[in-house]
């Protein structure tokens, strides 16, 4: 293959791969360079707290993913607590005083949250439960039997197939 073949076959892919870059998206971090922090370990904890927060708006996406204006607020906000001084700790329970429970991904199982969280496996115990009896009573009922022809029946049936 002479040098030009080459370096057309290389233009070709080099313009495929530019076409399929514009086409198919690549991973959109919703965090903009101005909301990060100078700092490395806070901007790394709240990048870990971000992980843990549900998007109020898009409900089940992270923070850290959402492109919403609240998402971009709560963000800027878990990083002027963190500068602030507090603790993790104290930055999810600020949050969770202000926005409720609903604004964690992973809701505790304190509080009337045991009922929700026990609630699956409660109702499949119950289900397993009521199928185990009726199939029990089932297989201890009568089988149904039929009931045969009276003899006014018989004398009329036999009289239709002779005649």
């Amino acid at each position: 293959m002479t040098g030009l073949g080459m370096l057309r076959k290389l233009a070709m892919l080099l313009a495929l791969v530019l076409a399929l870059g514009t086409v198919l998206p690549g991973p959109v971090l919703a965090v903009q360079p101005d909301e990060m922090l100078d700092d490395p370990a806070l901007e790394a904890r709240a990048r870990e707290l971000s992980k843990g927060l549900r998007c109020l708006v898009c409900q089940n996406e992270n923070i850290d993913d959402s492109n919403a204006s609240l998402a971009r607020d709560l963000r800027l906000m878990v990083r002027e607590r963190l500068v602030a001084g507090d603790s993790d700790e104290e930055v999810v329970a600020f949050l969770v005083d202000r926005y409720g429970e609903f604004v964690l991904l992973q809701p505790t199982t304190g509080g009337w949250n045991w009922l929700l969280w026990a609630a699956g496996p409660l109702l499949f115990v119950l289900a397993v439960v009521t199928g185990g009896i009726y199939i029990r009573n089932r297989s201890r009922a009568a089988p149904a039997t039929e009931a045969g022809l009276t003899p006014e029946e018989k004398a009329r049936l036999e009289e239709i197939l002779r005649g």
